[in-house]
C-alpha cells in the first residue's frame, strides 16, 4: 500500500503587527508598504497539518488524529491562540509574523514534539482569511522545503463556448446548450499560488501589495465584468473554455509576478463542480496532494 495522507485542522485567533522594533518608521513603511503598524490587526487563523505515512493493518490507521490532535493544540494553538505575536510569543519577538514565518513556527513546533516514528509531518497550511494563506511542504533526502503563498479572488465574467475550428452543427453537438449565440456568465473563482524564499527581514516571500496590484491589472482589468468572447482579445479566436482561460491567466501572470517570487499553480472555478488547475510547463506536484 502506498502513502496516506491525514491532514488535522485547528483554529486560533491572535493580532499581530508588520513592524521591526529595531527598524525606524520609515524604514518599516518601506518594508511593509500598507500593511505597517505599531498596533497591527488581528485574523481568525486556521492551521492544517498534513500528516503521512502507511496504513497500520490492525488500526486501519496512518496515525491515531488524537496524537496530531494534541500536538497542535497543545504546541501551535496552545502558545498563539489570543495572543499578541510580536509582543508575547517570544518566537515573533524579532521574526515577522508573517502567514510564511507561522507556517515554519507550526513546522518547527509540531516535527519538535510529534512522537510517532509511523508517520511525519508532510506539509503545513495556514489560512488567515478565506482569500490568503500559505504553505510550506517539507522536503525530504533528495527535495527542498517549499513555501508557497496563495490569493484567492473572483471575477464575473460571460463567454460563449465555440471553437472556430468546429462547424456550427459541430459546436451545438458538442457544448449544447453552452453554445448559447448569446452566451451565458459565471463567477469565477480564481486562486494563484507564487513560491519563492521569504525575505529574511521582512519574512514575506512576495510583496502582497504589489501582487495585488499585479492580479488586478493581469486579471481582474482584462476580464471582470466582460463578455470574453466579444470584449477580450485573448479569446477573440480561442474559445474561452475554461481550460483556456486558465492558461490565459497563467500566460498573463508568469512574467508579471514581482520577483524574487515565481508562479507556481493557477486554479480557476467555473462553479463549485468544475475546478481548473494549470502549473505550465513543470506539469504539476508529484509526491504529495496539491497545495
Amino acid at each position: 500500500m502506498g502513502t496516506m495522507y491525514l491532514r488535522r485542522r485547528v483554529a486560533f485567533s491572535a493580532g499581530h503587527a508588520y513592524w521591526l522594533s529595531g527598524k525606524t518608521e520609515d524604514e518599516n513603511r518601506r518594508l511593509f508598504g500598507p500593511l505597517a503598524s505599531k498596533w497591527g490587526h488581528g485574523h481568525n487563523y486556521v492551521v492544517e497539518a498534513t500528516v503521512a505515512g502507511e496504513v497500520e493493518p490492525r488500526s486501519g490507521m496512518v496515525v491515531n488524529i488524537v496524537e496530531v490532535d494534541q500536538v497542535l493544540k497543545k504546541f501551535v494553538t496552545g502558545p498563539l491562540a489570543d495572543k499578541h505575536l510580536n509582543h508575547e510569543v517570544g518566537h515573533f519577538a524579532d521574526t515577522p509574523p508573517t502567514l510564511e514565518n507561522i507556517a515554519r513556527y507550526v513546522a518547527d513546533q509540531f516535527r519538535s514534539h510529534f512522537r510517532n516514528p509511523a508517520a511525519h509531518l508532510a506539509r503545513v497550511t495556514v489560512w488567515e482569511s478565506p482569500t490568503l494563506w500559505a504553505s510550506l511542504t517539507l522536503g525530504d533526502k533528495e527535495t527542498s522545503d517549499m513555501i508557497a503563498l496563495t490569493r484567492a479572488f473572483d471575477f464575473a465574467a460571460s463567454h460563449r463556448l465555440h471553437a472556430p475550428a468546429l462547424s456550427p452543427d459541430e459546436n451545438r453537438q458538442v457544448f449544447g446548450k453552452c453554445n448559447n449565440p448569446n452566451g451565458h456568465g459565471h463567477n469565477y473563482g480564481v486562486e494563484v499560488t507564487v513560491v519563492g524564499d521569504p525575505d529574511p527581514v521582512t519574512g514575506m516571500l512576495v510583496d502582497l501589495a504589489a501582487l495585488d496590484t499585479v492580479l488586478d491589472r493581469e486579471v481582474m482589468g482584462r476580464f471582470d465584468h466582460k463578455h470574453l468572447n466579444l470584449d477580450t482579445p485573448d479569446f477573440a479566436d480561442t474559445n474561452p473554455t475554461s481550460e483556456n482561460v486558465t492558461v490565459a491567466i497563467w500566460n498573463h501572470l508568469e512574467k508579471a509576478i514581482p520577483a524574487p517570487a515565481r508562479l507556481y499553480r493557477v486554479i480557476v472555478k467555473e462553479t463549485d463542480r468544475n475546478l481548473f488547475e494549470y502549473y505550465g510547463a513543470t506539469g504539476g506536484p508529484s509526491l504529495v496532494p496539491a497545495l
